[in-house]
């Protein structure tokens, strides 16, 4: 290779122009999640140009998320996990005090006319289908949490023709592995609302009682959101944990 290769917008610096190159591998699965890139001097001799102007490009992909810097050995394609803000949120621990990944129990998987609301978030057209679960998140046999996720019908046809009982507590693990959809960020937005219907009945809890709403968007690699979900629990399990430094 050269700095030939570093193609795209000749204005753009350098360092830009790499990151976006090796932006576009990872979007592509020729560098997967775990995987370890060369070195910052073996990319600068790779693409003939300075460690610092690699060092910048790096840089820039570990603040996007993308990539991650492990003491000691080495930058890495970051395979991210979202589930331990569950632990931020809510008190899944077993009786003894530890924390455990919720068991899941899916309800329901079809497909659906998207609500404009989730459409509008996933930047789908207006009344086209996706994939809509109704999922049930148990922690020793006990309901904690309902979740609604939505994802656009036409990256995630196979996801909907595994079998219900194929699919564990982890999604992204399956996104990715079945559907080639990674998921490299996600945001969270916290609110309060008053159970009813569907999931104060599969929650087993009064009509009316408090209950704990995140919504979350998850995106891909390139910034494009590929899921949407709302997980609602009971008040009485939540909790605020946050390190503040």
């Amino acid at each position: 290779m050269s700095i030939d290769a570093l193609q795209g917008d000749q204005r753009l610096p350098l360092y830009q122009r790499l990151a976006d190159v090796l932006r576009q591998e990872i979007i592509r699965g020729e560098r997967r999640p775990g995987d370890r890139l060369p070195s910052e001097n073996v990319l600068a001799r790779d693409y003939g140009i300075a460690p610092g102007t690699t060092r910048k490009a790096l840089a820039e992909l570990v603040h996007d998320g993308i990539l991650e810097r492990l003491q000691g050995r080495g930058t890495f394609v970051r395979r991210p996990s979202f589930d331990r803000s569950l632990f931020r949120f809510f008190r899944l621990r077993t009786k003894a005090g530890n924390d455990i990944i919720p068991d899941s129990q899916i309800r329901s998987r079809s497909i659906r006319r998207m609500p404009s609301e989730v459409a509008q978030k996933l930047q789908q057209p207006a009344g086209c289908d996706g994939i809509r679960m109704i999922r049930i998140r148990m922690l020793e046999d006990v309901a904690l949490l309902h979740e609604e996720i939505w994802l656009p019908l036409a990256p995630f046809t196979a996801f909907l023709e595994l079998g219900i009982d194929e699919v564990g507590p982890l999604l992204y693990p399956i996104y990715d592995t079945q559907c080639g959809q990674i998921v490299a960020r996600a945001d969270e937005l916290l609110t309060v609302e008053q159970a009813k219907g569907q999931p104060a009945r599969l929650l087993h809890i009064g009509a009316g009682a408090p209950l704990v709403c995140i919504e979350r968007l998850a995106c891909g690699l390139d910034g494009m959101p590929i899921e949407w979900r709302r997980s609602r629990g009971a008040a009485e399990h939540f909790q605020y944990q946050i390190e503040i430094r």
